[in-house]
């Protein structure tokens, strides 16, 4: 009787640590999605230009990232003037499969750009801007994984 009871125990004590094991591995999983995403977004203005669009690049230690630059609409906030920067919603997602099943972490953050009328966009166009970096091209990536 003493026996089963301790073999009992032993498996029940297996099993949690089993799965603080698994749990650890897929906290660093998303602790490194989380700098990849980090480090993507402070590139962009910086080494990356600040434009929209969608934008890839080569997966890093088996996660793939994605941006997404979208100038948002200023003119609620400055009714009678031109707005002095121009806002972008910039959303950095990181995919990545681990055990079967795949995973995805985003993050957003919100980045100020010139006027319109200062980067010569004023009348829609794309000028560049002196100073700055020439424009990236988008990379179209097929998406994969839920959302």
């Amino acid at each position: 009787m003493a026996f089963a009871i301790l073999a009992l125990s032993m498996g029940v004590l297996l099993q949690i640590f089993s799965r603080a094991m698994s749990t650890t591995a897929v906290s660093g999983s998303y602790s490194r999605a989380a700098a990849l995403a980090e480090a993507r977004l402070a590139e962009v203005g910086v080494t990356m230009p600040l434009e929209e669009g969608d934008f890839t690049g080569d997966p890093e230690d088996g996660m793939a990232w994605a941006l997404r630059i979208q100038q948002l609409d200023a003119s609620e906030l400055f009714p009678d003037q031109t707005a002095p920067v121009t806002p972008y919603r910039v959303t950095a997602t990181v995919a990545w499969g681990e055990r079967g099943a795949q995973r995805q972490l985003s993050l957003a953050s919100l980045k100020l750009g010139d006027a319109l009328e200062d980067a010569g966009l004023g009348a829609g166009g794309a000028a560049a801007t002196p100073g700055r970096p020439p424009a990236a091209r988008p990379v179209a990536a097929p998406r994969a994984g839920p959302r």
